[in-house]
């Protein structure tokens, strides 16, 4: 609008342009992280480093138990989720389809477990494959002195994670909520990374079975 001698008055124009409105700006979707529903390859059996490690090579292919209901939790988080993904390896799909339903969803591969290379303990020492067992040994061992074979290195884990992260977290800044049906230990390891960059956990459950972690932001970057 201009004033008698032909300047502008300074009032807004109808895109709101001068005005003194406040901005909004939308934070973030949620970055729910799901381990995989029960396994069906038995875990009672006492193994020693090799038995372990063919063990586990079965694990990586095996699918879901049957029989198994999702946490009601779950439903609601999908049925939210802009956005769904599942690792590549069969108990990963299975529990997405299991939670999903007819929803699709994208499996990939940056997604899979971290690698459990067992040390090689004398073979009179036995464990179970269990978390507490080998698990933990495998873990630990992997973790701390980066001995890995032929598998991931913790450096490659590691940056995969973030890779991870930062595609997640970017999926989220598009609006809506980002659902992951994975695995327990690189979970955590993706949930180190987005801690970093300002998520905030609000909903803790461990490493059990259809257990759950969610990440959210009260703004945007």
């Amino acid at each position: 609008m201009q004033d008698k001698g032909g300047k502008d008055s300074g009032a807004g124009d109808a895109k709101g342009h001068g005005t003194d409105m406040p901005v909004v700006i939308a934070a973030p979707g949620a970055i729910t992280l799901v381990r995989h529903g029960e396994p069906a390859l038995s875990r009672r059996a006492l193994l020693d480093w090799e038995g372990y490690r063919d063990w586990w090579a079965r694990y990586e292919e095996s699918g879901l138990l049957e029989g198994q209901t999702p946490p009601h939790i779950l439903d609601g988080y999908a049925r939210d989720a802009r956005y769904i993904y599942s690792s590549t390896l069969r108990r990963s799909i299975e529990t997405a389809q299991a939670i999903c339903g007819k929803r699709p969803f994208e499996s990939l591969e940056m997604l899979v477990e971290a690698p459990l290379p067992p040390p090689r303990l004398p073979r009179w020492i036995k464990l179970s494959p269990k978390s507490w067992g080998w698990g933990t040994v495998s873990r630990l061992w992997w973790w701390y002195t980066d001995t890995h074979g032929a598998w991931e290195t913790r450096k490659q884990a590691v940056a995969r994670a973030k890779k991870a992260a930062d595609f997640l977290m970017d999926k989220a800044r598009e609006g809506g909520d980002v659902l992951v049906l994975a695995h327990g230990y690189f979970n955590l390891m993706i949930s180190l990374e987005l801690k970093k960059m300002g998520y905030i956990k609000t909903v803790e459950q461990g490493f059990k079975y259809w257990g759950c972690r969610r990440y959210e932001k009260t703004t945007k970057d």
